[in-house]
């Protein structure tokens, strides 16, 4: 800026300061002057051949990547400082003048060794960092190099940023954004959004994803802080944080009931895992249970794995397998811990195996249900796959979490593959890919189908090269085109993942907006997003719990091989049975490596986003049952997660505490396991049995029900559907049926 438009400037806030409010003159003035110093204080930094943006423009600009508007300033954005306090502090144009320029002048710039170069000189011109804000509170989570921020508000209402970085290309990303928002107003700090900053997008070759996502923390960062002291500012108290488990390499502490309640099982009874060994090895029982198990069986599972390599924990689809190892590595019997359609599967699978002798028990002689699995065993469902058999050529695609029966019934209406919550998206996209004008029919969870939905519309505005990414067979006009033909079913859903809702969402943008969120894809639409857009930015992960799992130990491990202290936090967007595996991944992780120069401080934090007050009480009258092995646990089980109405389906905790798994206790599963070999036929009614029923064609519900899973294990071993799937679709008559 030359001298003539500073002086400009400063004769209008002077002029403006005086007739509004005379007696903050002095404030003004005082203000004018450190922000003249500051404009002043980088022209005389930059580089001849661009100058430093500092004129504001009118706040009318509709984007922040419009055209460059008119000169005229809103005088409002101009008086004094008790008059700042008063009005919209947004109404300058501050930012987004100097971003505007910033995009110009790094457009200008066609080789990319050259915006690089830019880049670096701008890393130079970073002000100087007060050491004593180098502090762990002031890191950036998400950047590959450390980045430090610190943030303040002055007296006027303006933001104040400085930041620092231990690499030259991230100083140089944190010294634009320090430069476009240093002096802003938090309102302008605010409405600036990470898709502002795409065509700032500087990389070195092979790592521009990396480093453009450097834009996006910091800026996510800055917009946390500001919201904060913007809350402080207008006196609104604090937002209670949710609940959480900080995990280090030697101890695991927990912030809130609800997580207490969880870190309580995480170290388990010694006497209790030494009786479950015990018993398995001597009657060769294999264990197979669900990520979603309660937190007591999870943590005496988890300890008994070191004793016992017949026990595992997964998500539904890999127990049939693990339960088939077992069977081969000689185990008699297998105890499955989960609701019914997981027995089923196991049993199923056993026999398609050749391992009808291995018998499966469930861990209740009552039903042990699941309302998504119920929801696609209604004639709703039914009326759902009728009306796909009426547009032929047509696939059924059903999510795993469904009973045999279901899968059998649907596979003679409409040819029928299953799929899981990891593999559902390239599996739709290889049979769009496979099979001309084909309609796709997803079910039964309606979360899952808007959130796939969505996943394409989100795709069809993405380069070629990106959506080659996710599947080689497609294009922007493939995706564009299959659109129409990609129906879901709309009335079913897995009352667990409420949870996620509105209420959630807006806490976690509010305090989480910079953490690693994490979410299922049958969650909320509104949790989806929120995790999309962190995946964006290599900030999230979408998809099955273990896809989860495996996102939070990759994120771990790159931090063990940084070696630098850093603190960790993850938003669980999905059940909390998840945190037993989540935290033995963790801690196995955490001390596993041996550095020379001494291990880093890590710590990593799971967050739960559920009320922290939710907990209930287990009642004292356990008495009745089996064996009084079963009262002896209960009893010393007096606080568990979730409500004490008993659906703990709901904000309060979801599977975990849910009563159909609680029917997983550990008590039934020691019951079960002392009782076999079942040679008085007590355990009856607690094995999964085989399916002697029919489908409506006559043919028998086991070797029909297998049929879409087995298209399914085709599919993941050669990333095609198998030949005779797709015969079965493309001879689809009117019906439904096969054509001869």
């Amino acid at each position: 800026m030359d001298s003539a438009t500073l002086a400009t400037r400063a004769s209008t806030w002077a002029y403006f300061a005086r007739i509004s409010n005379p007696s903050a003159n002095r404030r003004s003035s005082s203000c004018l002057k450190a922000y003249r110093e500051k404009d002043t204080g980088l022209l005389s930094n930059s580089i001849s051949y661009t100058q430093y943006p500092n004129h504001r423009l009118n706040s009318s600009s509709p984007s922040l990547t419009s055209p460059l508007k008119s000169n005229a300033r809103n005088p409002s954005s101009f008086v004094s400082c008790s008059a700042l306090t008063e009005t919209p502090l947004g109404t300058s144009d501050y930012a987004i003048s100097r971003l505007q320029r910033l995009v110009s002048e790094f457009l200008s710039l066609s080789e990319p060794i050259d915006r690089v170069k830019r880049l670096l000189h701008y890393a130079t011109l970073l002000p100087p960092f007060d050491e004593s804000r180098r502090v762990p509170g002031n890191r950036v989570m998400g950047c590959t190099a450390q980045v430090w921020l610190d943030a303040s508000m002055d007296e006027c209402g303006r933001m104040n940023f400085s930041a620092d970085s231990d690499s030259e290309i991230t100083k140089g990303f944190c010294s634009c954004l320090v430069w476009i928002l240093d002096g802003a107003s938090a309102e302008e700090v605010l409405a600036l959004n990470t898709e502002d900053l795409a065509a700032l997008n500087v990389g070195l070759p092979g790592r521009a994803h990396s480093r453009a996502n450097t834009w996006h923390n910091v800026l996510i960062t800055m917009k946390k802080r500001t919201k904060a002291l913007l809350a402080a500012r207008q006196g609104k108290p604090p937002i209670d944080p949710f609940p959480s488990l900080v995990v280090t390499a030697d101890d695991i502490n927990a912030k809130g009931s609800y997580a207490e309640a969880q870190a309580r099982f995480l170290f388990p009874d010694q006497l209790k895992v030494n009786e479950l060994v015990d018993v398995l090895k001597e009657k060769r029982i294999g264990v197979v249970a669900h990520f979603y198990m309660d937190p007591e069986v999870q943590g005496v599972l988890t300890a008994a794995q070191k004793h016992w390599p017949h026990i595992h924990i997964s998500d539904s689809l890999v127990m049939a397998d693990k339960a088939v190892k077992m069977a081969e590595a000689g185990c008699q019997f297998i105890a499955v811990l989960g609701v019914d359609f997981m027995s089923e599967n196991v049993r199923a699978i056993l026999d398609q195996a050749g391992f009808e002798k291995v018998v499966v028990y469930r861990m209740s002689d009552e039903r042990i249900g699941c309302s998504l699995a119920d929801a696609a065993a209604s004639p709703t469902y039914m009326g759902f796959l009728k009306a796909a058999s009426l547009s032929p050529p047509s696939l059924h695609v059903i999510y795993i979490n469904t009973s045999l029966e279901t899968k059998a019934c649907a596979h003679e209406l409409v040819p029928t593959v299953t799929c899981t919550s990891s593999n559902v998206v390239p599996t739709i996209l290889q049979a769009f890919a496979q099979i001309p004008n084909l309609h796709v029919w997803y079910g039964p969870d309606s979360y899952m189908g808007a959130n796939i939905a969505e996943l394409f519309q989100q795709m069809a505005s993405m380069t070629n090269e990106e959506i080659s990414e996710i599947h080689p067979a497609h294009n922007r006009d493939s995706i564009r085109s299959l659109l129409p033909r990609l129906h879901y079913y709309q009335d079913g859903a897995c009352i667990v993942h409420d949870l996620f809702g509105h209420e959630v969402v807006e806490k976690i943008q509010e305090t989480y907006c910079d953490a690693f969120l994490t979410a299922h894809f049958e969650v909320p639409g509104e949790m989806f997003s929120l995790a999309m857009e962190a995946k964006k930015r290599g900030m999230g992960v979408v998809g099955s719990t273990q896809n989860i799992l495996d996102f939070i130990k990759a994120r771990v491990q790159e931090a063990l091989d940084r070696n630098l202290d850093d603190h960790l936090q993850f938003v669980l967007g999905t059940e909390s049975g998840m945190v037993t595996s989540i935290v033995a991944a963790i801690r196995k992780l955490l001390n596993s490596t041996e550095f020379p120069s001494g291990r880093a401080n890590i710590n990593v934090e799971i967050v739960f986003p559920v009320s922290s007050d939710s907990l209930s009480r287990t009642s004292k009258d356990t008495s009745q049952g089996l064996n009084s092995v079963e009262s002896r646990h209960q009893l010393t089980l007096r606080v568990v997660p979730g409500v004490s109405s008993g659906e703990g389906c709901s904000l309060h905790g979801g599977c975990a505490s849910c009563p159909y798994m609680k029917m997983n206790s550990l008590s039934s599963l020691l019951r079960v396991c002392h009782h076999l070999p079942d040679d008085k036929n007590i355990l009856s009614a607690y094995e999964a049995g085989r399916f002697s029923s029919q489908t409506p064609l006559g043919k028998p519900v086991a070797d029909v029900g297998c049929e879409p899973i087995l298209h399914m294990r085709h599919f993941q071993a050669t990333g095609k559907l198998p030949e005779k799937l797709v015969n079965e679709i493309l001879g689809q008559s009117g019906n439904g049926k096969e054509m001869s």
